[in-house]
Formats: structure tokens, sequence, C-alpha cells
């Protein structure tokens, strides 16, 4: 066990429902130096008492086909995927990779070269493209700086390979930061035809210079949310603001939160949230192993279920499983 699964022992539950069904829409994996997370350790975090059945599978450039052009390099994160996906089919006691969601450069005059080349890669697993346009005026003051280049949303090329995800039947994901998310909305309102998913409600920033603004960030957030919502084309992520560029701090902590301080500090953006696009259009995502550097998963989904006792079963089934499987196009 790791110095970090210790610390995250030190703070265990008793699973809340723990026949609900989950389709964890938002994860990744990848080999790094001393940070390994592959099926084993994905198993591990799914295995942990929630019903976890399928994932869906996130671009983090792991595994790109470095020898290759450019262009379609990150091809070889979709193979690499793939494979567990085969090997996590192959056992129906453990969640199922059910989709994955590439990388591609949108701009790319060779675009549907690149698509081709992922849906052969992913055999039939292949769902979407994730061209994130975060960026921030202050990347030293980040843990995970974007490197998106000024005004991607608004670039004509990079808006034409939007449009060219819907007509082909793929979705396009994207991750950003708070002060960002009215240039996602033009973009939203300009490419009204492509099925676009805002991850991580938008990066609310709170460290470096956003690290004291929290409320006048909040405020400014919620009305951009409700614009973004205004979008039908639109479906939202709910999860991923347990990582240190969130400011909460608990990775910094002698010990990890528990579901109740998570849902203490953080429910007002899932309610707002939810408010604004409908169960229909949320779902709960882990953004794991990411978010795994503050908090467990298990205290994770306990805390979601919380958030979420307030609805009626139709629409936490939404959000827990159906919006994702539908946005996805997952098979039982």
């Amino acid at each position: 066990m790791s110095d970090h699964d210790t610390w995250l022992a030190q703070v265990s539950e008793d699973i809340i429902d723990p026949d609900r069904e989950i389709v964890d829409p938002h994860h990744h994996l990848w080999t790094r130096s001393e940070w390994n997370y592959e099926l084993a350790e994905l198993w591990s975090d799914t295995g942990a008492g929630h019903n976890v059945v399928q994932t869906v599978f996130l671009e983090c450039g792991s595994a790109y086909d470095l020898d290759g052009p450019e262009h379609l390099q990150p091809v070889g994160e979709t193979r690499y995927v793939a494979a567990f996906a085969e090997a996590s089919a192959a056992d129906p006691s453990q969640a199922t990779i059910a989709a994955i969601v590439s990388r591609a450069d949108l701009r790319h005059p060779e675009l549907d070269a690149v698509l081709d080349a992922h849906q052969a890669a992913g055999k039939s697993l292949f769902r979407g493209i994730r061209h994130a346009g975060a960026r921030d005026p202050h990347p030293e003051s980040l843990t995970i700086p974007g490197r998106a280049p000024e005004g991607l949303y608004a670039d004509p090329d990079f808006r034409a390979g939007v449009a060219r995800l819907g007509e082909r039947g793929y979705s396009y994901d994207t991750w950003h930061y708070h002060h960002q998310n009215a240039a996602f909305c033009e973009l939203a309102r300009a490419v009204p035809d492509t099925t676009m998913v805002l991850d991580h409600f938008g990066t609310p920033l709170g460290v470096g210079p956003y690290a004291d603004k929290r409320e006048e960030i909040f405020n400014a957030w919620q009305k951009d949310i409700e614009a973004i919502a205004a979008c039908p084309n639109v479906v939202a992520k709910l999860g991923g603001l347990a990582m240190p560029d969130n400011g909460f701090g608990w990775h910094q902590r002698d010990l990890p939160p528990t579901s109740d301080e998570f849902v203490d500090a953080q429910a007002r953006y899932y309610h707002h949230a939810i408010e604004c696009f409908g169960p229909e259009r949320c779902m709960f995502e882990s953004n794991f192993p990411v978010d795994r550097l503050s908090l467990g998963y298990g205290v994770l989904w306990n805390g979601l279920k919380k958030i979420a006792a307030r609805y009626d079963e139709a629409e936490q089934a939404a959000m827990f499983s159906g919006t994702a499987r539908r946005v996805y196009q997952l098979a039982r």
C-alpha cells in the first residue's frame, strides 16, 4: 500500500445505497513515474463497495504513438485503453470500461482521418473527442495547468471541427476554467448540432490569485452556468471539484475529508447545476485518479448519494447512470 493509500484509508465509511447502479462517466488510465493508474487500480476503486457497473475513459495523454505523425499520435492512447476495456469485459463481477473519449486536434485539416483511426483503434468503443480549452494567465499557480491556445473556442477551424464531430455522431467533451465559461457558451451557441459535455463544472479555481475570491467566483459561476444550460446541446458532468486547483486544500491535510465534509463544501455547486440543466442533462463523475489526490472513491460516491437524496428515483437514476448511458451510447 502506498503512502497515499494509507492516508486515504484513514477515512472509511459504510457504503450508502450499495445497490444503486452507477456509470462513472469520467476516469483516466495512465502509467507515470511513481503513479500508475491502470485497470487493477481502477477496479480497486470501483470495487470498493459501490455498484459501479460501467465507466467511460477520458483522454489524458497516455501511451501516444510518438513515432507517428503528430496528428495521429493520440490514437495510441485509444489503442492502449481498448486493450484494458477488452480485459474488463471478461470479468462480469467488475466495472466494464464501456466507452472511450479520445484526443484530436479539431483544427487539423485531416480530422476525418484521425477520427477514422480512433474508431478503428477503439474497437467499437470510441464515442467522442476532448480537445480541452483550458488556459489561465497564471499557470505557475496551478497543479494541472491547461495548455490550450488563447481564443481556441472562437477559432473558426476549431468550431468547424466541433461541428464535424456532431455530423459524424460523436460528442465533444471539454475542460476549462471558470473565467472561460462565457467563451464556451458562445461555442455551444455557434455549434448547436453537436452534443457538448461540460466537464468539472467549468473548474472554479481557488488557488493563486483566486484563493481569496471563492464567493465572488461562485456568484459569477452561477450566472455562467445558467447561460450554458440554456444551450440544449450541452450536458454537464457533476464532479471534479476535488482537484488541488479548486482550492479546498484537502490533499494537504492530515486526514482526508469525510463525505459530510465533501457535501458541506460542495453541494451548492451540484444543486445549482442540477436546477439549471435538469437531472436528465446531468451525470455524476469521479474524475479519478485526479480527485483521488483529495478523497477516496467510496467517500466521494457516498457524498454524491447524499447530495442526490433530495431528488426522486427517476432523477437519481438519470444522474447516476441514465444520462451517461444516453450521451455516450452505452450498451447495457
